[in-house]
C-alpha cells in the first residue's frame, strides 16, 4: 500500500512557472511508474504526463509537450513535475498517480493522492 501527498500548488499568473512535488510513503516505490493526472472544473480527469519506474521512459499530452516535465528520484520516494509558461488553462487540481502495469495494457495497483490546485490567472 502506497500513500501519495501532493504539494506546491497555489495561484501563480500566466507565463509563469511552478512546480509541484508528490512525496510518496509505502514499499517498492521504485518499482511503480508515476504520473500526473489533472481535473478541471466541468471536466474529466486527464493524463498529463508519466514516467516509468526507471525514468527511462516518458510520456506527455500535446497540450503539455516542451512545458511541463516530469521527474523522480527512487532514492527520495519523491516525483516532481516542473510547470513552465504555464496557461490559464493549466488551472485544475493535479493528482498524483502510483501504478504497476500488467502484461494486458491494465494495472495490477493503482494509488492516488489527493491532489493539489493549481490555478493560473491571465
Amino acid at each position: 500500500q502506497l500513500t501519495l501527498v501532493e504539494s506546491g500548488g497555489g495561484l501563480v499568473q500566466a507565463g509563469g512557472s511552478l512546480k509541484v512535488s508528490c512525496a510518496v510513503t509505502g514499499p517498492h516505490f521504485s518499482s511503480h511508474d508515476m504520473a500526473w493526472y489533472r481535473q478541471a472544473p466541468g471536466k474529466e480527469r486527464e493524463l498529463v504526463t508519466s514516467i516509468t519506474w526507471n525514468s527511462r521512459n516518458t510520456y506527455y499530452a500535446d497540450s503539455v509537450k516542451g512545458r511541463f516535465a516530469i521527474s523522480r528520484d527512487n532514492a527520495k520516494n519523491m516525483v516532481y513535475l516542473q510547470m513552465n509558461s504555464l496557461k490559464p488553462e493549466d488551472t485544475a487540481i493535479y493528482y498524483c498517480n502510483a501504478y504497476q502495469p500488467d502484461d494486458g495494457g491494465g494495472r495490477l495497483n493503482d494509488y492516488w493522492g489527493q491532489g493539489t490546485q493549481v490555478t493560473v490567472s491571465a
